[in-house]
C-alpha cells in the first residue's frame, strides 16, 4: 500500500479550498459535498472550536479567530409546567415539532460521516454523494403549479377572490354570470403565472450557464473535458491559472517546483489577496502527473461540517408594499362584512337572512378589487423593464421582477469593501523621508537620484575589488553622520524591495498545466513577469521599485534577488521573516547582502505599531495624519543593522523560544522585539486604494437622500478605516470612533458608556468586538449604532454580515410609522456586494444588489437588482426607486377607489330599493367596467412622474419623505375612502333624481357618468402627462362610445341618442368631479408639496 494522504484540519497547507465554495454549495473535504447548508450537523461546541477550516494556514490559526463560525447561543429560561407552559407557547413548540418530524421522515436525511476518497477512481466510492452542481430555481415540473398557486392564494385578496368565485356555482347564491368572477380571477391567475414562469426559466438559464463550465479532467488515458455539474467526488481535476475552483478540492501538485501555489479565496472571505499554498509532499514528488493512478492513494476525510464556506438559503421575497396593500385588503374585508350586516339589519333579519347576507358579501365583492393584483404586477414588470432600459445605468438587471418599489423605501444601506466601493487595485502615491516628500509627478527625481547612488557604489565596488569587507561594529555604537538625500532615497527603495513577501512569477512557453518542472521553457523576461503576495499593498510596493529602477527578479524561500538600474544583480539570502499579524500590525525580514556579508533587519508596518520602536522623531506622526487624511494607507520602514554576533545571539534565542512547550508565543515575540529597538526610520510610504468610479459623489448623493451606510468588510481595522475616509462614506469634519477590542462582557459595558458619551461621529468596530456586544447588550448596542451617521464593521464573517442585516430589522421595527404585518420591520435594509462572502448579507436583506466585478459573478446572481458599477446605485435608488414606489402607490389607492365608488353606488341603489340584494350593474357592464373601460387610463399612472429624473438627481433630499410611508397610509387611504363615497352617492342619487319614466335609464346614466368619473379622475391624478397617456384616455372612451351600439340587452339605445341624456350625464359627471379640482388647486396654492417647485 503506497503512503496514505491524511486530510485531517492540520496546520500544515495540505488541501487547496475552493474559491467557489459559495457558489456551489460544496461540504468540506473533497471534490463536491453536500448541497445545502441545511444538511449539516452542528457538532459539540467544544470539540467544534478545536477544529480547524480545510484551508486554514497557520497564521490564521493564530490571528484569524473571527473567522470561525459563532454557534447559536443557548437562552436560559424560567422552565414553565402544565397548562401555563401550554398557553406560554407550547402549543407553538409542539407544533414546530411535530412539522420538524415530518420533514425529518420525508427527506430521510442521512448521518453525515467521514469519507474515503480514492485519488482517480470515484466509482470506489462507497456511498453516494450530490452532484457538484447548483440550482437557484424555486420549482421543479412537478411543484410549479402548486407552488405558484400557493404564492398567489396565500394573500387574503386572492383567497377572498376565489372564495366568492366558487360561491357561484351555488344557484341560491348566484347573482350573476360565471365569468363575470372567473374572467378575472383567471388572468390574474394567467398573469402570475406567467411572469414565474420567465423568473423561473432565467434563473434556470443562468444556473445552467455556470454549470456548463469545462475543465480538465486527469483520466489513465490523459486529459479529457468535463462540464462542472459532471465533477465527481474522487475525480482529478487540473485547474488552470485564473481558472476558478469547482467545488472542494485537495491541493495534490503543481508545475512549480517548490509545489507551492498563490490561490484566491474571495469567494469565501472577500479577501482578493494571493495565498501561498503548498502541495501533499509525497505526490508532488512524484515523476509525472500519471503517476498519481499508479501510486494507489486514498484522502480520509472528515465529516462534513458547518462553518463559515456554509452557503445560506434564499427565501421568496415579498415587497412591503405587498404587505400593506394586503393589511388594507383585509381592512375593506371588514368594512364589507360590517356594510353587508347594516343591510341585513335594516332589512329586519326577515326571512332566510343569512342568505341575504351572503348575498350581499357577493354585491359589495367589489370593495375588493381583484384587478389590484394584476395591475401591481404588470406595473412592477414595467418599473423593471425602465430599469433595464435606462441608458444612465447599462448593465443593470432586474432579477427579481416583485419589489422594484422596495428601492424607494430604504433606510440602511450595507455594502462590502472590496470591489464594491473599491477597485482592489493599489498604486503608490507618496514617499516621505522627513525633509522630503516625494508624489507621483516627481518619481524621476527618485529614479535619477537611485541610479546615481547605484552608479557611485559600483565604481567604489570595483575599486576595492581585492580589498576584504572591514569589520563591522553595531548600529547603537556608530556615530549619526547626516546622510545625502540620494543615499536615503537609496536606503528607503532598497528596504521597500527587500521587506515583502513578495515572489516574482514567469509563464511557460508551452501550454499551461503541460510543462513539468520545465525551468529552461520559461521567459525570464519583464514582459513575463507577474508578482503575486498576500496583499495588493506589496505587490504595489514591489511594482513601484521596479518603476524607479530596482526590480526583484527572483525570489524562493532561502533568497531574493533584485537588479539595478545598471542591470546589475544583487543577491540576498533570506536568514528569518516575520509575517504581518493583525496584533502586532508589522512584518519583518533579516537578510544578508551577498556581496558585502552585511546582514540587514527590515521592518515595516502600521504607525501605531512603528512609533515605539523607531528612533525619536518630530515628523512621523504629523506626516501619517496628512496621509490618512487623503485617504492613502500608510506603511513606516525601518532597518537596523546586525553584526554576525548579534545575529547568531539572536538566532539561538530564537530557535530556543521556537521550542518551547509553555507560552511559545509569547517567548517567540519576546525574543522578536529584543531586535525591535532604536531602529533607524527610513520612509513614510503611502499606497492608494483605487476607488470605484464616482464613489465620492454617489455615497454623498446617498446621505443627503437620508439613508445611513454601513459598510461591512472582512479587512483590518486600519484599512476598513482609511477607505471609509477616502470614499467620504465618514465626511472630513465627522470625528470617527474606533471600538476598543473586548473580549468580556465588563470591558464592553465600560466601552459603550464610552462610545455612548460621543455625538455625531461615525463608528469603527471589529466583527470579535461585535460578537461581546450582541452577546450581552445587543439591544443597546444597536440602538447607539443606529443613530450613527456611518458604521464600519470590519473583520466580519459572512455570517456576521447577515446577521447585522437580521438585526437592524428586528430593531428598527419599533420605530416606523408604515403600515406592515406584525413584527415586520419598517426600516428597509438594502445589501450591496460583489463577492460569494456577500450572497448571505444581500439575501438577508430586504433588498439585495449585487455588481459583477472581479470577484465573480455569485453575489449577482444570488441579488434582486445587479449593476455593472457603485455609481449606478444612485440613480438606481433616487430616480427608479422613488418612482417606482410613488406609482405603486398611487396606483393602488386608484384602483381601490375604483372599487369602492361602484360598491357605494350598489349600498345607495339597495338602500333605496328596500334593501333588496339586486345587482346594479350585471354581466358585461362590470367586466367592461374593470378592462376595457377604464384599465388602459388607470395602468397608465405607471408612466406618471412628480419631479425629472435629473431633479431628482439634483435634489436627492425628495427621497428622505418616502422613507415615511406617506403615499401610501391610513391618511391617504381615508382620504380616497371619502372620495369614493362622495362620487358614489352623488352619481346614484343624481341618477335616481334625474330618471323619468323607465329603470333602464337609471343604468344608462349612472353607468355612463361613471365611466366619465373615473376618466376624469385619472387625468385629476396625473401630475406629468405622457403621450400614452392621453391615447389610454381616448381609446377607453372610443371602447365604451362605440360599445353603447351593442349593449341594447342593458342601455335603451334610443334614449342614449337624446340631448337629455347627454345633459344628465354632464350635469351628474360635473358635480362629482368639480369640487375635487378646486379642492386640489386650492391645496397646491396653500400646502404645496415639496416637489412642486422644482417641477415648475
Amino acid at each position: 500500500m503506497a503512503e496514505q494522504i491524511p486530510l485531517y484540519p492540520v496546520r500544515s497547507a495540505a488541501a487547496a479550498a475552493s474559491c467557489k465554495r459559495a457558489a456551489y454549495f460544496s461540504a468540506a473535504g473533497p471534490g463536491p459535498g453536500a448541497e445545502r447548508s441545511s444538511r449539516y450537523q452542528l457538532e459539540d461546541e467544544s470539540a467544534h472550536l478545536d477544529e480547524m477550516p480545510l484551508m486554514m494556514s497557520e497564521e490564521g490559526f493564530e490571528n484569524d479567530e473571527s473567522d470561525y463560525h459563532k454557534l447559536p447561543r443557548a437562552r436560559i429560561m424560567r422552565r414553565k409546567r402544565g397548562l401555563e407552559w401550554f398557553v406560554c407557547g407550547g402549543w407553538k413548540f409542539l407544533c414546530t415539532s411535530c412539522c420538524d418530524w415530518l420533514i425529518n421522515i420525508c427527506q430521510r436525511k442521512k448521518e453525515l460521516k467521514a469519507r474515503t476518497v480514492w485519488l482517480g477512481y470515484p466509482e470506489k466510492c462507497e456511498e453516494k454523494h450530490p452532484r457538484n452542481s447548483i440550482k437557484n430555481q424555486k420549482y421543479n415540473v412537478f411543484t410549479f403549479i402548486p407552488g405558484v398557486l400557493y404564492e398567489q392564494f396565500k394573500f387574503f385578496l386572492n383567497l377572498y377572490f376565489l372564495v366568492v368565485s366558487c360561491s357561484q356555482f351555488v344557484p341560491a347564491l348566484k347573482i350573476g354570470y360565471l365569468y363575470t368572477y372567473w374572467a378575472p380571477l383567471g388572468f390574474v391567475l394567467a398573469v402570475t403565472i406567467m411572469r414565474e414562469a420567465i423568473d423561473e426559466f432565467r434563473r434556470f438559464q443562468r444556473d445552467k450557464e455556470v454549470n456548463s463550465q469545462l475543465y480538465s479532467k486527469l483520466t489513465v488515458r490523459g486529459k479529457v473535458q468535463v462540464k462542472s455539474s459532471d465533477i465527481q467526488v474522487g475525480d482529478l481535476i487540473i485547474v488552470e491559472k485564473n481558472q476558478r475552483i469547482p467545488s472542494d478540492m485537495v491541493f495534490l501538485r503543481t508545475s512549480e517546483k517548490a509545489g507551492s501555489c498563490f490561490i484566491r479565496t474571495d469567494q469565501l472571505d472577500g479577501e482578493t489577496d494571493w495565498k501561498l499554498k503548498v502541495a501533499v509532499s509525497c505526490t508532488q514528488r512524484l515523476p509525472a502527473l500519471g503517476d498519481l493512478f499508479s501510486i494507489n492513494a486514498y484522502v480520509y476525510a472528515q465529516k462534513p461540517q458547518l462553518d463559515i464556506h456554509s452557503f445560506e438559503g434564499t427565501f421568496t421575497r415579498v415587497g412591503l408594499l405587498d404587505l400593506e396593500l394586503n393589511q388594507l385588503t383585509k381592512a375593506l374585508f371588514l368594512a364589507l362584512v360590517a356594510l353587508s350586516v347594516v343591510m341585513v339589519t335594516l332589512q329586519g333579519f326577515s326571512g332566510p337572512w343569512y342568505r341575504s347576507l351572503f348575498r350581499f358579501l357577493l354585491l359589495f365583492s367589489y370593495i375588493i378589487p381583484i384587478s389590484l393584483r394584476v395591475n401591481l404586477d404588470m406595473g412592477k414588470a414595467a418599473y423593471g423593464w425602465m430599469i433595464m432600459k435606462d441608458e444612465n445605468i447599462p448593465g443593470t438587471v432586474v432579477r427579481t421582477s416583485t419589489i422594484p418599489e422596495e428601492l424607494g423605501r430604504l433606510v440602511y444601506l450595507l455594502t462590502d469593501k472590496t470591489g464594491t466601493l473599491t477597485r482592489n487595485e493599489m498604486v503608490f502615491k507618496r514617499l516621505h523621508l522627513g525633509t522630503v516628500s516625494y508624489g507621483t509627478d516627481t518619481m524621476d527625481e527618485i529614479q535619477n537620484q537611485l541610479m546615481n547612488s547605484y552608479s557611485q557604489t559600483q565604481s567604489q565596488t570595483s575599486g576595492n575589488n581585492a580589498s576584504s569587507t572591514p569589520p563591522r561594529k553595531a548600529q547603537s555604537s556608530a556615530p549619526k553622520v547626516r546622510k545625502s538625500v540620494s543615499s536615503r532615497v537609496h536606503e528607503a527603495v532598497k528596504a521597500v524591495a527587500l521587506c515583502h513577501n513578495v515572489t516574482p512569477v514567469y509563464e511557460a512557453r508551452g501550454a499551461a498545466g503541460e510543462t513539468e518542472f520545465a525551468e529552461a521553457d520559461q521567459d525570464f523576461s519583464d514582459d513575463n513577469r507577474t508578482y503575486q503576495a498576500s496583499s495588493p499593498d506589496e505587490v504595489a510596493l514591489v511594482q513601484w521599485t521596479e518603476s524607479v529602477g530596482l526590480t526583484l527578479v527572483n525570489r524562493d524561500l532561502t533568497s531574493m534577488q533584485l537588479r539595478t538600474p545598471s542591470g546589475q544583480i544583487l543577491t540576498y539570502c533570506i536568514l528569518q521573516t516575520f509575517p504581518f499579524t493583525s496584533e502586532s500590525k508589522r512584518m519583518g525580514v533579516i537578510v544578508r547582502d551577498e556581496s558585502t556579508a552585511e546582514i540587514t533587519f527590515y521592518m515595516k508596518g502600521a504607525d501605531v505599531a512603528m512609533s515605539t520602536v523607531v528612533q525619536y522623531n518630530d515628523w512621523l506622526e504629523e506626516e501619517c495624519g496628512n496621509m490618512a487624511r487623503e485617504g492613502l494607507r500608510t506603511l513606516v520602514v525601518a532597518k537596523r543593522a546586525l553584526t554576525d554576533e548579534q545575529y547568531q545571539d539572536f538566532e539561538n534565542r530564537y530557535n530556543q523560544a521556537k521550542l518551547s512547550i509553555h507560552d511559545r508565543t509569547l517567548k517567540v515575540a519576546a525574543v522578536v522585539e529584543s531586535l525591535e529597538r532604536e531602529m533607524e526610520l527610513l520612509c513614510l510610504t503611502g499606497v492608494e486604494d483605487q476607488l470605484q468610479t464616482d464613489v465620492r459623489p454617489t455615497l454623498e448623493m446617498l446621505r443627503n437622500a437620508g439613508l445611513k451606510i454601513w459598510m461591512l468588510t472582512g479587512d483590518k481595522l486600519e484599512t476598513a478605516t482609511c477607505i471609509a475616509k477616502s470614499s467620504h462614506l465618514v465626511s472630513r469634519t465627522q470625528d470617527t470612533h474606533v471600538f476598543r477590542p473586548v473580549t468580556s462582557r465588563g470591558e464592553a459595558h465600560l466601552e459603550l458608556n464610552a462610545f455612548r458619551r460621543k455625538h455625531d461621529c461615525a463608528l469603527v468596530i471589529s466583527g470579535d468586538s461585535l460578537e461581546v456586544c450582541l452577546k450581552y447588550y445587543e439591544h443597546e448596542f444597536v440602538e447607539l449604532a443606529c443613530q450613527c451617521p456611518a458604521v464600519v464593521c470590519c473583520r466580519c464573517t459572512p455570517t456576521q454580515k447577515a446577521h447585522i442585516v437580521r438585526l437592524l430589522q428586528q430593531h428598527t421595527s419599533r420605530r416606523t410609522c408604515a403600515i406592515g404585518e406584525r413584527g415586520r420591520p419598517g426600516r428597509r435594509a438594502c445589501a450591496i456586494g460583489d463577492g460569494g462572502n456577500d450572497v448571505s448579507m444581500i439575501q438577508a436583506a430586504d433588498c439585495g444588489i449585487g455588481i459583477e466585478g472581479k470577484e465573480g459573478r455569485q453575489a449577482s446572481l444570488a441579488a434582486d437588482f445587479s449593476v455593472s458599477q457603485f455609481k449606478h446605485i444612485g440613480r438606481l435608488l433616487v430616480v427608479h426607486g422613488r418612482s417606482s414606489y410613488k406609482r405603486s402607490a398611487a396606483l393602488s389607492q386608484f384602483v381601490m377607489h375604483r372599487g369602492l365608488i361602484i360598491s357605494t353606488m350598489q349600498a345607495v341603489f339597495s338602500s333605496v330599493f328596500y334593501f333588496a340584494s339586486v345587482p346594479l350593474y350585471q354581466g358585461f357592464l362590470m367586466v367592461g367596467y374593470a378592462t376595457v373601460y377604464t384599465m388602459f387610463p388607470v395602468f397608465s399612472l405607471v408612466l406618471d412622474q412628480d419631479v425629472k429624473p435629473e431633479m431628482a438627481m439634483l435634489y436627492p433630499e425628495l427621497y428622505k419623505d418616502l422613507t415615511k410611508g406617506r403615499s401610501l397610509s391610513c391618511k391617504t387611504f381615508l382620504v380616497w375612502v371619502l372620495i369614493s363615497i362622495y362620487q358614489g352617492g352623488i352619481l346614484m342619487f343624481g341618477a335616481l333624481v334625474l330618471f323619468e319614466s323607465e329603470f333602464v335609464h337609471v343604468v344608462a346614466i349612472s353607468f355612463t357618468a361613471l365611466v366619465l368619473t373615473e376618466l376624469l379622475m385619472v387625468a385629476l391624478t396625473v401630475r406629468t402627462w405622457h403621450w400614452l397617456m392621453a391615447v389610454a384616455e381616448l381609446l377607453s372612451l372610443g371602447c365604451y362610445v362605440a360599445s353603447l351600439a351593442f349593449l341594447n340587452q342593458y342601455f335603451d339605445v334610443p334614449f342614449i341618442m337624446t340631448v337629455t341624456f347627454v345633459w344628465k350625464v354632464s350635469a351628474i359627471t360635473v358635480v362629482s368631479c368639480l369640487p375635487l379640482y378646486v379642492l386640489k388647486y386650492l391645496k397646491r396654492k396653500l400646502s404645496p408639496p415639496s416637489y412642486s417647485k422644482l417641477s415648475s
